[in-house]
């Protein structure tokens, strides 16, 4: 008599993941290619379009109900001098966030989109908010460890952030069609540097950017302090959980959750900016199908970005120098997913119209 061991979560999740469907993007591209308008004449949101119907396996990829959900974490290195700003930022950010005054606030409301806010790993418990139902509680811990002495975090946590994102994606499926992500965590672009400089393979140098607009003085030291912590912690490219532990963080682990659980419910998962595309580094990393449900929102102003989009093989629907994060630039590209939606759907054909096509 044989035995299987059971699945863990994440394997469990990992077979629902399945690449987007062929024959439904060959009908998109069929409708699309009869329009009234020279051939491919809408560029990129004709390839969204196209994007869409293979994820959703749908003709009219159903998209009415978005949700931005940003993740909360706390980071240890902010005590190395890297960020402009304390760490107690990220409690008054959260606190703004749940009063409808942040940037993702407006930006989110004008894309018809909710935004839900969820505590993986902030140093403050938030116990008004949670007891009021006004975030959600997936705390792993109260901020990772300094990675510039040691792992981040443990392997264990590494694994119940990645876990914490793909709940949160299961809890909110039945009611979201469209997920994008966010974040807030005082020192964020520290870990995610590191993660790019250990994905692509590129120097730290050229990755580290300015985040929340440090001077040359704290940047040449950011840049030490990511070299350190590389030096130090020496994680695995190979090894996803490897790299979360050693120089990640919560948030970042739970974004990577985020994007699977979306993945395993063949829903659009709208990436963010520079951390939230670290997160879906680490998602593709841990199960590459998860890389045909991304819709990468845009190309902020920090440089690791561009190089962890061109390691993912992805084009951004936006560049406007964009670098605060939240899932701002998500928001924005929400609009953009409405309007792939309406050409497709909304549009004649030439034949519809009456009009005439080109000449061969």
């Amino acid at each position: 008599m044989t035995t299987t061991e059971p699945l863990s979560f994440l394997d469990a999740t990992f077979r629902l993941i399945y690449p987007q469907d062929f024959a439904y993007r060959q009908q998109a591209e069929k409708r699309l290619n009869q329009l009234t308008m020279p051939h491919w004449a809408l560029g990129d949101l004709m390839d969204l379009a196209v994007d869409l119907a293979g994820m959703t396996r749908s003709m009219q990829p159903p998209v009415a109900r978005k949700k931005v959900v940003v993740m909360v974490g706390d980071h240890g290195v902010v005590a190395e001098g890297v960020s402009q700003y304390p760490a107690e930022v990220t409690t008054q950010m959260v606190h703004n966030f749940i009063r409808g005054g942040a940037g993702i606030n407006v930006l989110a409301a004008q894309a018809g989109a909710e935004v839900c806010v969820v505590d993986v790993g902030a140093r403050d418990d938030f116990a008004e908010l949670v007891r009021d139902g006004k975030i959600l509680a997936k705390k792993i811990g109260r901020g990772t460890a300094n990675m510039v002495y040691g792992p981040a975090m443990t392997r264990t946590h590494a694994v119940l952030a990645v876990e914490a994102g793909i709940e949160v994606a299961n809890s909110l499926a039945d009611g979201v069609d469209v997920f994008a992500t966010g974040e807030m965590g005082i020192g964020n672009t520290t870990p995610s540097t590191a993660i790019a400089a250990v994905f692509t393979g590129k120097k730290v140098a050229e990755l580290t950017g300015r985040g929340t607009g440090i001077d040359d003085v704290r940047l040449g030291n950011k840049i030490a302090v990511i070299e350190k912590a590389l030096d130090r912690n020496r994680p695995n490219a190979k090894d996803g959980l490897d790299v979360l532990a050693k120089v990640g963080g919560f948030e970042i682990g739970a974004i990577a959750g985020l994007i699977i659980g979306a993945a395993a419910h063949r829903k659009p998962v709208v990436v963010d900016g520079f951390i939230a595309t670290a997160g879906a580094m680490i998602a593709c990393s841990l199960e590459p199908f998860v890389r045909d449900y991304l819709l990468c929102a845009h190309r902020s102003a920090e440089p690791g970005h561009a190089a962890l989009l061109d390691k993912l093989q992805r084009r951004p629907l936006l560049d406007l120098n964009l670098r605060l994060g939240e899932g701002t630039g998500a928001a924005l590209a929400l609009h953009l997913v409405d309007a792939a939606v309406a050409i497709l759907t909304g549009m004649a054909t030439f034949a519809e119209a009456g009009v005439s096509q080109a000449q061969e």
